[in-house]
């Protein structure tokens, strides 16, 4: 396996957690996680399950850096948290048999630090930037020169007697990890030769997923149990990873050789997290629209209120995977419950406004 630098270190892995961080059902990184994902990564693209079409890309990619015998162009990984870019980003440098270098956006604070690890990489290594997007303006602009010509301006002295002094750099690969690929600047999008877009899972590679970490857990499911957590699993290997674990610890304390479908359930019911992988919170937005606002349309503002989260946790917490599995609809007038939505709850829409008009609400 490659060596592995952080340069960030434990600072990095509170930085930019947002308030979902505590739900179980959050792509987001849980502080005490990335020590315990170590041992599901796979180290290589035979192992890595999923996303198909990325893999034959990345490994055809790969493989002719490999023939040409230099370091292959830098590579951008784009998409939801928890799909597993991190992990792709740490294969690259297995296959190719480098050191990788970690860092992030928020952990450089100014452009001196990011020249600081560039003028340290050795020939061909790798420099993992997660949440690429938060990037100080400076140290953009410093890194699209050492993308481009590998060289980095060192500035000597200060005031108006300061020069600035070019110092080459050995070609190494950036791999930038980025969940807003919208708010990257066109030049620094421009500089990536590799674009690979991450898309959810659909359920029977979570299944192949599950069943993986489980083996390697330690953990025997039986007959439907990785179909069942892989329904409550968002689309989201770590989720899948973190609801296994949960379910592992139900088995530890209950003394049992092997997890069934019923164990599962009792298990993640404890933690509130239905079939749909639905959460207290998710829930608790579905009754609002439906049982105080007849299924909508209801603003967001109102709805927060009525959820007691803050709006900006609503809309970017809670939404995202409400709208996606079809719970909500967002229009010009509010939030609307769609008949899905009121099925689940086992409901059915009262007199007035229901979700069935929602064409009439653009």
């Amino acid at each position: 396996m490659a060596n592995l630098r952080d340069e960030s270190g434990s600072e990095q892995r509170n930085t930019g957690v947002a308030e979902d961080s505590l739900r179980m059902v959050s792509a987001t990184a849980i502080n005490d996680e990335p020590v315990s994902d170590e041992e599901l990564r796979p180290h290589a693209l035979d192992g890595f399950i999923g996303q198909p079409r990325l893999k034959a890309q990345l490994q055809l990619f790969l493989d002719a850096a490999r023939k040409r015998d230099t370091a292959p162009d830098h590579i951008l990984l784009a998409g939801p948290p928890g799909l597993g870019k991190t992990t792709l980003a740490m294969i690259v440098a297995n296959e190719l048999g480098v050191p990788i270098r970690i860092t992030s956006g928020p952990a450089i604070q100014h452009a001196g630090d990011l020249a600081s690890i560039l003028s340290s990489l050795d020939a061909g290594e790798v420099l993992f930037i997660d949440e690429i997007h938060r990037l100080p303006r400076a140290a953009e602009e410093l890194l699209y020169i050492a993308m481009e010509d590998f060289r980095v301006d060192v500035m000597v002295g200060k005031g108006p007697g300061a020069s600035s002094i070019p110092l080459t750099l050995p070609r190494f690969t950036v791999v930038g990890a980025t969940t807003r690929e919208g708010m990257l600047p066109s030049p620094l999008r421009a500089r990536f030769g590799f674009t690979a877009h991450l898309d959810f899972y659909p359920h029977d590679e979570l299944e192949k997923l599950i069943e993986r970490s489980a083996g390697v857990l330690g953990v025997v499911l039986g007959a439907g149990s990785a179909a069942e957590l892989a329904l409550r699993s968002r689309g989201t290997p770590r989720i899948a990873n973190r609801l296994l674990r949960r379910v592992r610890d139900w088995a530890i304390v209950h003394d049992l050789d092997e997890v069934n479908v019923g164990d599962v359930r009792e298990a993640l019911a404890l933690y509130q997290i239905d079939s749909e992988g639905l959460d207290r919170l998710d829930i608790a937005v579905l009754n609002a629209i439906v049982r105080n606002f007849n299924g909508g349309p209801v603003g967001l503002n109102n709805l927060a209120a009525m959820v007691g989260e803050e709006s900006e946790t609503v809309e970017t917490v809670c939404e995202p995977y409400l709208v996606r599995e079809g719970f909500l609809i967002r229009t010009p007038k509010g939030r609307v419950a769609t008949p899905k939505a009121w099925k689940h709850l086992g409901l059915q829409p009262q007199d007035g406004q229901t979700a069935d008009d929602v064409s009439n609400l653009f």
